[in-house]
C-alpha cells in the first residue's frame, strides 16, 4: 500500500490516504508517485498531493495532519513543539540545549529555554 498526503495552498497536510499499489503503477508496471498523485486527484479534483512513507523511507517523516511539506528539503516537517526549537536538515526539531543524558526524567520549559527535572 502507498500513502499520499493532501496539501493545502501553504503545503500543510490536510489528510493522508492509503492507495493500493496497483493504482500507483505506470504502463510498464512500475510504481510511480506521479501515477499515484493522478489517482488521488481523480478522487479529489483540484487537489495537491505528495507521497509519504509509513516506514519513513522517503521525505524523512510520515506525513500527519498539520505537518508541512518543505519543498527545499523534500520532506514532511512536524509542527514546531516550542518557539525556541530549531529545524534540522532531516526535518526534525531540536531544543537549543540538549536534554541531560542521565536516568532522570525531564520536560522542556520554554520560558527558561531549559530542561527541568520531572519529580
Amino acid at each position: 500500500m502507498a500513502h499520499f498526503a493532501q496539501l493545502d495552498e501553504n503545503n500543510v497536510v490536510l489528510q493522508v490516504i492509503v492507495v493500493h499499489n496497483n493504482d500507483c503503477k505506470d504502463a510498464g508496471g512500475n510504481e510511480s508517485e506521479a501515477v499515484g498523485v493522478a489517482f488521488c486527484q481523480s478522487l479529489f479534483p483540484g487537489t495537491n498531493w505528495k507521497q509519504t512513507s509509513y516506514n519513513g523511507n522517503m521525505r524523512y517523516n510520515y506525513a500527519g495532519i498539520g505537518y508541512t511539506y518543505d519543498p527545499v528539503r523534500d520532506g514532511f516537517v512536524p509542527p514546531q513543539p516550542y518557539p525556541s526549537w530549531q529545524l534540522a536538515d532531516n526535518c526534525t526539531w531540536w531544543a537549543p540545549t540538549p536534554m541531560p543524558n542521565d536516568d532522570k526524567r525531564y520536560r522542556w520549559d520554554e520560558p527558561t529555554t531549559s530542561w527541568v527535572e520531572v519529580v
